[in-house]
């Protein structure tokens, strides 16, 4: 820990020579959970306590001219990015920036694009999948674009780490005269020490850009010793699994996917009717509510395919009696799927393959999808 707290001192010394201002805040080991940023003092709110100049940021603008101009027009910036950082040596600029990142190690062990065992991948929930797939996508997309050029000396497994350093620590901004041309997936740039923060699902301290930089700003007051997050998004634990290695034990904005309950129960006349009217799939929950779409599926086994109609078109309900109707059957589908869902916690605790860590976040997901089903069900019988 020694050896790790000196490159984070090295880091503050390396951020305050450019600019860059921390007020009552420092980079601390937090037991068990790595880095976080710690108020050093009380904190009032709307107190600033970091300023990160626009100089220091790394976005399409800085990557260097040998590096961008080699890859094929219309590569992405994360491609660009993620070439760079794969390029820096120990003498780069960013060196010392670059030391305090996650190891490889550390990015293998906790993203499931970058789990060896590519097994444990039909265990992740089918919202949380559906990501996986669409970033394997990306990444075969931008790492072939350094293989059109000479940037094709970069080894896969080190684009791999590079490119899920840039994914998992970049903000979503883009330069002033770039911000209307660039698609909203190259508004990237990464930051010194403001990577720092971990999030929350309701963050301690807003984040803004401007002209001349980025700026942290506590939204609540902060006794000494608090970790101070930002919220990265509203996002659910499927979403933060795949895109940052980890879940929120409390996440008011999580849900859970319904279509592996929903979908089965469906004729494929019913599938079709869903269809024709924009409401096949895509079927969730959250800690409050069973999605519309939902309703809509499970009032379609309820009812005539015409009354069904006559509520999407005019909201003819068919009064309490159909909506108690509606209810009971999501019920029993919910508590079928829970059953579904202890089978699948069953399995995974059972697995010999991947790392525990990954075999337990896999777990404990499950666990959570079971628990906001139980508050479900819960709610409805009452």
């Amino acid at each position: 820990m020694g050896d790790t707290m000196e490159a984070y001192e090295e880091l503050l010394r390396w951020a305050r020579d450019r600019g860059i201002e921390l007020h009552g805040v420092e980079p601390r080991a937090l037991p068990g959970r790595g880095m976080g940023i710690v108020a050093t003092k009380p904190l009032k709110e709307n107190e600033r306590i970091l300023f990160v100049p626009a100089s220091t940021h790394r976005t399409i603008d800085t990557v260097r001219p040998e590096v961008k101009n080699s890859l094929p027009k219309g590569t992405k910036v994360h491609a660009m990015l993620a070439a760079e950082l794969a390029l820096d040596t120990p003498t780069s600029p960013h060196a010392i920036w670059n030391a305090v990142v996650p190891s490889r190690d550390d990015i293998t062990a906790h993203l499931p694009l970058a789990w060896p065992d590519t097994g444990l991948h039909a265990y992740l929930p089918k919202p949380a999948l559906a990501l996986l797939r669409k970033q394997q996508t990306k990444l075969a997309r931008d790492y072939a674009a350094t293989q059109q050029t000479a940037l094709r000396t970069i080894p896969r497994p080190h684009y791999l780490y590079t490119w899920l350093l840039v994914n998992t620590r970049t903000f979503y901004h883009a330069p002033a005269h770039a911000a209307a041309t660039l698609p909203r997936d190259d508004h990237m740039v990464l930051q010194p020490v403001a990577d720092l923060f971990n999030h929350a699902d309701a963050g301690s301290a807003a984040a803004g850009f401007a002209a001349a930089g980025f700026s942290i700003t506590a939204s609540r007051a902060h006794a000494a010793g608090d970790e101070v997050y930002i919220c990265y998004g509203r996002h659910g634990n499927d979403f933060l699994l795949v895109e940052y290695g980890f879940v929120l034990a409390d996440n008011q904005w999580d849900e859970v996917g319904l279509d592996d309950a929903i979908l089965p129960e469906l004729s494929r006349a019913q599938k079709e009717v869903l269809d024709e009217e924009g409401f096949l799939g895509k079927y969730v929950l959250d800690r409050g509510t069973v999605c519309y779409r939902t309703q809509l599926a499970v009032r379609l086994l309820c009812v005539p395919v015409e009354e069904w109609r006559r509520f999407v078109v005019e909201g003819e309900d068919g009064g309490e009696e159909v909506q108690q109707e509606v209810d009971g059957l999501l019920v029993r589908i919910l508590e079928k799927y829970r059953g579904t869902v202890e089978g699948t916690i069953q399995e995974i605790e059972g697995l010999d393959i991947g790392q525990p860590c990954q075999r337990e976040v896999l777990a404990l997901r499950w666990r959570q999808i079971r628990g906001l089903i139980d508050q479900t069900v819960e709610r409805l019988k009452s």
